[in-house]
């Protein structure tokens, strides 16, 4: 799919601005994730304003798209995209894992609009999407399903349960996400667990698997309208991000996995991100 100058732009300013909330949220929260959720604000907002068939103001409608995360410690990424779409006020992004909130430090699908899952412990998100699109599947509604997922999830047992029994359902309405960033709590993920060759293991359960730059926003629109057009067998997109990704001093550091900014580096970052807003502006000039 070709996407015009001008909405390609809006997107990838999109994505920056949500970093930039993220960056904001984090420092009042003084607790959480910083650099996988910043490595995948480009995919969700491919999806939420872009992709996914959805409405802010109807968060439960039958026939919405279902997004699932799975790796739940991202979900500054997705409280942020969900504000920025509609969801719920930009100032409840302020109560991020303060007590009361429905912004948990892990996703719970009672506190907050348009959370689809609760998720925390690691590799259950796919087993949840895999079950998800069959039920819809069953019941004939025509959604699609998608899931993201970490790297450091694929270590995990359960993760393949869930790919093997769609593989062999041939369940095509789900698209899985896999966050490919090589970092996880305890450093990276090719030496504390290697898992390639990944895209190989894949294409064995029977998934149809394409690997892409998770930052490319045209990529990542490509490879889910690829994905639809499979009819016979669930896909996998493997998008290699960069964690921290927009910040220099976070980027591609397993350190930032799972700790926030101070004031002093929060404004650095911030500094950072709005170079890196300049950047994309005079690239569509």
């Amino acid at each position: 799919m070709s996407l015009g100058s001008a909405r390609l732009e809006e997107l990838e300013l999109t994505a920056n601005g949500i970093r930039e909330d993220i960056i904001k949220s984090l420092l009042k929260a003084k607790s959480g994730h910083s650099a996988g959720p910043l490595g995948v604000a480009d995919i969700l907002t491919a999806l939420y304003f872009y992709i996914l068939k959805h409405d802010p103001t109807n968060p439960k409608l039958a026939t919405r798209d279902r997004f699932i995360l799975s790796a739940g410690h991202l979900c500054p990424a997705l409280y942020v995209t969900l504000a920025h779409a509609g969801y719920f006020e930009l100032s409840q992004l302020d109560t991020l894992r303060k007590f009361g909130s429905g912004l948990q430090g892990h996703p719970h699908n009672l506190a907050l609009a348009g959370i689809e899952n609760t998720s925390g412990p690691l590799g259950q998100g796919i087993s949840q999407a895999v079950g998800v699109a069959l039920a819809l599947q069953m019941k004939n509604i025509q959604s699609e399903v998608f899931v993201l997922g970490s790297d450091g999830e694929v270590q995990e047992g359960q993760v393949w349960e869930a790919l093997m029994f769609a593989g062999q359902r041939g369940i095509s309405h789900i698209t899985y996400f896999i966050d490919r960033n090589n970092i996880q709590i305890d450093g990276n993920v090719d030496k504390v667990m290697n898992i390639e060759p990944l895209k190989e293991k894949l294409e064995s359960f029977n998934w149809h698997t394409q690997e892409i730059n998770g930052h490319n926003m045209l990529e990542i629109i490509n490879a889910v309208e690829l994905a639809k057009e499979v009819h016979d067998k669930p896909s996998v997109i493997i998008a290699r991000t960069i964690p921290g990704k927009g910040v220099a001093f976070m980027e591609n550091k397993f350190e930032w996995h799972g700790k926030p900014p101070d004031k002093e580096q929060a404004k650095v970052a911030l500094h950072d991100l709005r170079t890196l807003e300049g950047r994309i502006v005079s690239e569509h000039e």
